[in-house]
């Protein structure tokens, strides 16, 4: 049941489609419910979108983007300066509305409206400061021009997991750049981006510059959406298999993408690490979000002569953790998003067991509502236990023993994927050849958290294309045009 507090803020909630400005039900009139895993309960009833309104708000991205993209760099920095000092003054309602969606903690969901906020605050800056180049050309034959152009309307799709910092770390460096959006928030965490929409809204962004549709035909509205000979970029977070799918439907309209996909990050600890702090680093690497992160740790790889004493004192630390709902004080482990991911915990688990693991503390399913699974420490993990293959998104620690650099390098680079790895060394010579060697788009070293909006986050292999974040994300949604003039003094 909610309280007070959280019936008046879902009742603030924009439950419609947002397109060219204008909040209006699905054209087919169907609805889907959203739910607190935390409870089962109903929180919210969305508009459920057709292919026709993808059509629709494609439509009104199209329309608004000429004069979108003549909007001067100062103003287009202004709104997102604006959308920034609102979400400030709401960050209490969007902190507690992840939480209610997704099930984070609430000082979890705060932090992250910290972060997402920053991606607002980072493109305002950056928007006015985007720029070409002049120059004679070597043969002094002409005047080289390079000029900087926003590429045209986006279609973004963000994840369950961080609902408000993905969809502005995709939306504000678009908009910054001059391109106009469609957005696609997963249909189980979809309220943040619809309550970000409306405060951009009020912040003065013009209509039909960003529009959100909701709906559980993504297959169909996404298709004919990215088939639009209109659509200019692309930009998903999520798991590699749909990527995949999405960058072949990508290819026909040569689309520019930004893939932000699977992860399977290693944790390394060398025997000279200090291990408070890679104990402390573990803890925000695997149990922030409940584990439930692409940046989450996935193999903790520890030198064999330290991995009975790190093993003892996570296991420690996770044995005193706090399970509930979010909204709970001084709960760490929410709910896992649904019961599928719960099933697919205990299955990683089981294997592992199985395989010759032991848990140390967790391991299974936690009884009563909601769709929670015990932090859990697997050690002693066996090679070719699906856990060492598959990404977690759960709060599972596992640990496998490694014997000298080689191997834990051997270890790490052991996956398709290469989206972060973490290390803790005391080393500095050490930490340089991890930096070379280490086949990952980010690392942390002697740190147990990476993003910032300030940075560049991407990954390499199967971890996705493009980054997000930093200078570079503003360039993921410009293209370049080189312009010859004839020499001025011929």
């Amino acid at each position: 049941m909610t309280d007070s507090r959280e019936s008046e803020l879902l009742a603030s909630v924009p439950t419609g489609l947002l397109i060219d400005g204008e909040w209006r039900a699905a054209s087919g009139g169907k609805t889907v419910a959203v739910n607190d895993p935390a409870t089962g309960d109903v929180l919210l009833e969305i508009a459920d979108a057709s292919v026709d309104d993808g059509v629709a708000a494609m439509d009104a991205a199209a329309a608004a983007f000429p004069s979108w993209a003549a909007t001067p760099a100062r103003e287009r920095a202004e709104i997102l300066r604006r959308a920034f000092d609102l979400l400030q003054e709401r960050k209490e309602d969007i902190a507690l509305l992840m939480t209610l969606e997704m099930g984070k903690p609430l000082a979890e969901a705060r932090g992250e409206v910290v972060y997402g906020g920053e991606f607002l605050r980072w493109f305002s800056e950056v928007t006015a400061h985007t720029q070409g180049r002049y120059g004679a050309n070597p043969e002094g034959t002409g005047r080289m021009i390079v000029t900087q152009h926003p590429v045209g309307p986006c279609y973004l799709i963000t994840p369950w997991n961080f609902p408000l910092a993905m969809a502005t770390r995709k939306i504000a460096p678009a908009l910054a750049a001059g391109c106009t959006v469609v957005i696609k928030p997963a249909t189980l965490t979809p309220l943040t981006t619809l309550f970000f929409a409306q405060i951009l809204q009020d912040a003065g962004l013009p209509a039909g510059v960003v529009n959100v549709v909701t709906t559980t035909d993504t297959g169909p509205v996404s298709e004919r959406i990215i088939s639009d000979p209109r659509l200019r970029k692309l930009s998903f977070t999520g798991s590699t298999p749909v990527g995949v799918k999405l960058l072949q439907q990508a290819a026909p309209g040569v689309l520019r993408t930004s893939m932000e996909l699977g992860g399977n990050a290693p944790f390394v600890v060398f025997d000279d690490a200090d291990l408070d702090k890679a104990v402390e680093g573990a803890m925000l690497a695997k149990f922030r979000n409940i584990g439930q992160a692409c940046t989450a740790a996935n193999r903790f790889i520890v030198q064999r002569s330290v991995v009975e004493e790190f093993t003892r004192r996570v296991t420690e630390r996770v044995q005193a953790m706090k399970i509930g709902r979010g909204t709970e004080e001084g709960v760490q482990i929410g709910p896992l998003i649904d019961d599928r991911a719960v099933d697919k915990a205990k299955t990683l688990v089981g294997d592992a067991v199985e395989r010759g693991a032991t848990v140390t503390v967790g391991g299974s399913p936690v009884e009563g509502p909601g769709t929670f699974f015990e932090p859990t420490v697997v050690s002693d993990v066996q090679p070719g236990s699906d856990i060492l293959r598959e990404e977690i998104f759960g709060p599972v620690l596992a640990i496998v023993p490694f014997d000298d650099e080689d191997d834990a390098v051997r270890l790490a680079n052991d996956t398709e994927y290469g989206l972060v790895s973490y290390v803790f060394t005391e080393s500095l010579a050490r930490g340089q050849r991890m930096i070379d060697k280490l086949e990952t788009g980010m690392m942390g070293l002697n740190v147990g958290v990476v993003s910032n909006a300030a940075a560049p986050f991407g990954g390499w292999k199967q971890s996705g294309l493009g980054r997000e974040g930093g200078d570079e994300g503003i360039h993921e949604y410009l293209q370049t045009k080189y312009t010859l003039t004839a020499n001025p003094y011929a």
